[in-house]
């Protein structure tokens, strides 16, 4: 089994100080939500081996926050994930150099929700509706697969969960 964890990189600033859409940085939400993403993912059993960054900055500093929680993952940027759509992202999947059993990518819209919708055939069909309407900053789409990197294609995949900062906080409130 292959598990494939896709995390959109957490809210951002508007503008950077550069006037470049690859400088733009967290902002205290982003930070706060990225924190919150790794205590949630280490604490149900979600830690990758392996972590394929996008070098924008505020995907770097999404995997920052992340990466404490997360000791034993390597993590492999990419300039090639900032812009990439979503078979731009599932040939960088397909064509890996290593076999990792789980796999995170960090990178951005629309190109992760593409490739979620892509490879998703199967799973609670709440969780793909919830999926359906967006993949917001922090958000996580956990994906599983029978098969090797090389094999995933359009369906191939079982929802194993989506996961947000929001649909975190709504449901803590609700236990309580």
């Amino acid at each position: 089994m292959r598990r494939l964890i896709l995390l959109r990189h957490a809210k951002t600033e508007r503008d950077a100080p550069s006037g470049e859409d690859h400088d733009r940085r967290l902002d205290q939400r982003g930070e706060t939500d990225s924190r919150d993403m790794a205590v949630w993912l280490t604490a149900n059993g979600y830690p990758p081996d392996l972590a394929l960054v996008s070098t924008a900055v505020r995907a770097r500093q999404t995997w920052d926050l992340l990466a404490p929680h997360m000791p034993d993952t390597r993590v492999d940027y990419r300039n090639a994930l900032y812009n990439a759509d979503a078979l731009d992202i599932q040939h960088l999947i397909r064509d890996l150099e290593t076999d990792p059993a789980v796999l995170m990518v960090v990178a951005h819209n629309p190109g992760l929700h593409e490739l979620a919708w892509r490879l998703i055939g199967h799973g609670d069909q709440r969780e793909r509706d919830e999926l359906a309407h967006n993949l917001p900053t922090a958000g996580t789409v956990i994906i599983d697969f029978s098969g090797p990197w090389r094999k995933i294609g359009p369906h191939s995949g079982t929802l194993k969960v989506f996961a947000s900062p929001k649909r975190l906080r709504l449901l803590s409130d609700a236990r309580g």
